[in-house]
């Protein structure tokens, strides 16, 4: 058993130097590109997580409440499209994050005696831990298989363990977390992933008033700055970092147009900053890109679709009609 539980840790030391070694490239590399960035997935450390929580909790932020009036006030409706043929599924939900939305249909799938496994897939082990402490004190009877890693990877290994039909849940709008085209190659990888059959849940958060839109992510508590300076201040934490974050300020802008919401980190004053002994120069006023938050209207959606193998089933809207969960079915 010692030599097990050995091997076991020497396994998990490797996959920690190999994680920190990949954000570390990621990050170098990022910050020697022109225009600079840094990439959104980094943001949910322990501290991250903490403080993505808050932020849905704001007033403004109202992605989160539109989509959990969805969840909670038409659950049935999502349940009977999961559950049409009658026949057990795997529900895989690609950044799971506290699943606080998906919490009302696993309930509602449980009482309903549907035959399914619930997959949680995050980057964050700190979040899956206390996703998994609270699925087992809410719902201690659920199937559930946590997975750790990047979306495609371990969609790859839910395929390996179960060869039941597949239905993948991305909610939250996380598909606007990324440029258009480059949700357009996301969806195209999702679809080679997945089987005919299967269905995909997606959120998209709607084009609406720009000012509703601005204020969710320029909040006046300052907490969605701190969200992104968080970056910095884990860089310094785990890469051997010096960024001063007082020298670094929060930007956001919305283009009504284009749907594009986008993030940037301005540098106060020409600097230097050291990441694991490779300097880096800021000049005064530089950005560094952090984040676009991607919204969508009805054609947006259908050409994302049928672009990339598949076909729309049925939308669900909020009370407000700003936010869509849509189903896909892979043709």
């Amino acid at each position: 058993m010692k030599s097990q539980l050995n091997i076991e840790t020497i396994y998990k030391n490797k996959e920690a130097e190999h994680s920190n070694d990949q954000f570390l490239n990621d990050v170098i590399d990022g910050l020697q590109q022109e225009p600079k960035h840094l990439q959104s997935k980094y943001f949910y450390d322990k501290r991250g997580d903490s403080l993505f929580q808050e932020i849905m909790a704001m007033p403004e932020y109202y992605l989160t409440r539109c989509e959990m009036d969805i969840f909670k006030n038409k659950t049935q409706e999502l349940a009977s499209i999961l559950m049409e043929n009658n026949t057990p599924f795997d529900l895989i939900e690609l950044g799971a994050g506290d699943a606080s939305k998906s919490l009302h249909l696993l309930q509602f799938l449980k009482k309903s005696n549907a035959d399914f496994t619930y997959m949680p897939i995050d980057i964050s082990g700190n979040i899956l831990s206390v996703l998994d402490q609270k699925l087992k004190t809410n719902i201690p009877d659920l199937d559930i298989t946590i997975l750790e890693g990047d979306y495609f990877e371990m969609l790859k290994k839910a395929s390996r363990l179960s060869s039941r039909r597949k239905a993948v849940l991305f909610l939250g709008s996380n598909i606007g977390n990324m440029e258009f085209e480059h949700a357009s190659d996301f969806c195209v990888e999702l679809r080679k992933n997945l089987n005919k059959g299967d269905i995909v849940l997606v959120g998209f958060d709607l084009k609406k008033d720009p000012k509703i839109i601005l204020n969710a992510y320029n909040d006046p508590k300052g907490i969605t700055a701190a969200f992104n300076l968080n970056l910095l201040e884990r860089i310094n934490r785990e890469l051997q970092g010096n960024f001063d974050v007082k020298q670094f300020e929060h930007f956001q802008n919305y283009d009504p147009l284009s749907g594009a919401c986008r993030s940037y980190l301005v540098s106060l004053e020409n600097q230097k900053v050291t990441i694991d002994s490779q300097a880096i120069d800021f000049a005064k006023d530089e950005v560094v890109y952090m984040e676009v938050s991607q919204k969508f209207s009805t054609a947006d959606m259908e050409e994302l679709a049928v672009s990339s193998g598949f076909q729309t089933i049925n939308t669900i809207q909020d009370s407000k009609e700003w936010f869509a969960d849509t189903f896909w079915l892979a043709v």
